[in-house]
């Protein structure tokens, strides 16, 4: 099978990095959303069941057939708007499946309609650039200030990684992985109590539609899951150079939301952060074998999803330094690209920096964050910038 011959050893950690970072970032959000909504244990781990094969799949399959890395997560500005919505609306679980499928909906009809890929389309490249920078830079800094706290272990792993870059480059973060990974487990720092030992069993729960839910739940996870996750996760295909079929990809993932979200699975959607580490050059030096790393990031969900507790407790048992750390050192090249690529045209210059530092900041305005602002700002300094000067050299 191709998949096996182009498989190598840092694109499989490429998606076990992936996995490592977007699990344990926000896993904790997504128990806050389901408890939201009076979760018993056994529905809390359905979700993550639900979830678990929803990004798999989502992930391995489309991988697989195109050849090219596709990455699907759940949302985690979703989860967040869950848990704030959810509690304050006093909402049963009944009615938040019932907004979850009212969403997926929504999705598969931006999708299947093709309106969203079409405004994606409009987006210059240095604007995309400059927003992917803008999403991983956090990353790059979260890395370094985790020294506050884990000073030895961040030291050991920046030289690892300098160390590793000069002597076998391609393999630089499974390195510093496997340092990291040694210097905590010796220093008897990782959390093992956490980890219990039963697989996970999916619970059905019947959806209830009403009007409340749909005002206060459905529709704000629809907007941003699509401008806080489907954006930024379009531009980091587009800054990496891969030509996907976007419309036919986020029909895939409304679909398989509708599916699953019985089950708990809220939102699934294109990835930005762990695309990133699966799309750039860190995961494959060549561009045509990198959607062994997405695959393998599919295949490592898809397991989560069956067993459940036992590799979320395996996931979140390492220090959270050692998480944000990886993360970062990972997305350095991804994020020089992005930076570069950004800045490389003076006339786009401006309006490219504009949008890096609003993503950058982080603002969450109207409950949609950075990422949506930093494109609207971007793009509206572009056309004052830009608005009526190709006429005037016509002319």
């Amino acid at each position: 099978m191709r998949f096996f011959k182009d498989l190598s050893l840092s694109a499989f950690t490429a998606g076990f990095v992936a996995v490592l970072v977007g699990f344990t970032s926000s896993v904790a959000i997504v128990f806050q959303a389901a408890q939201a909504f009076q979760a018993t244990p056994q529905q809390i781990t359905s979700w993550m069941w639900a979830l678990g094969l929803g990004m798999g799949l989502c992930s391995l399959v489309p991988s697989l057939l195109l050849r090219q890395p596709v990455m699907v997560a759940w949302s985690t500005p979703g989860a967040a708007v869950l848990a704030t919505a959810g509690l304050a609306g006093g909402f049963s679980m009944a009615e938040a499946v019932g907004a979850f499928m009212v969403s997926a909906l929504l999705i598969t009809l931006a999708g299947a309609t093709g309106w969203f890929e079409r405004a994606m389309n409009r987006i210059p490249m240095e604007i995309a650039s400059a927003l992917l920078a803008g999403v991983l830079a956090r990353f790059g800094l979260q890395a370094f200030a985790a020294a506050q706290t884990a000073l030895p272990l961040v030291l050991l792993m920046l030289g690892g990684y300098l160390v590793a870059r000069r002597v076998v480059p391609r393999y630089a973060v499974v390195v510093t992985l496997a340092l990291a990974i040694a210097f905590v487990a010796l220093r008897g720092e990782m959390r093992w109590s956490s980890v219990q030992f039963e697989l996970a069993m999916p619970v059905f729960t019947a959806p209830q539609f009403s009007l409340s839910a749909l005002v206060s739940l459905a529709l704000p996870l629809f907007v941003v899951t699509m401008a806080s996750q489907n954006l930024p996760g379009v531009a980091v295909m587009r800054a990496t150079g891969y030509d996907l079929p976007v419309s036919r990809l986020v029909t895939m993932t409304g679909l398989a939301t509708l599916v699953l979200a019985p089950f708990g699975a809220f939102a699934l959607n294109f990835s930005a952060i762990t695309a990133a580490i699966c799309m750039g050059p860190e995961a494959h030096e060549d561009r045509a074998r990198r959607y062994t790393a997405a695959a393998s990031c599919g295949l490592i969900y898809v397991v989560i999803g069956i067993f459940g507790a036992v590799i979320t407790g395996l996931l979140t048992a390492f220090p959270k330094e050692l998480v944000v750390a990886i993360a970062g050192l990972a997305l350095l090249g991804t994020i020089g690209n992005g930076l570069a690529a950004a800045l490389r045209d003076e006339a786009h210059r401006e309006a490219a920096l504009i949008t890096f530092l609003v993503t950058l900041s982080g603002v969450v305005v109207a409950g949609v964050g950075s990422a949506f602002w930093g494109v609207v700002a971007g793009s509206l300094a572009l056309f004052v910038q830009q608005y009526g000067r190709e006429r005037a050299r016509g002319a």
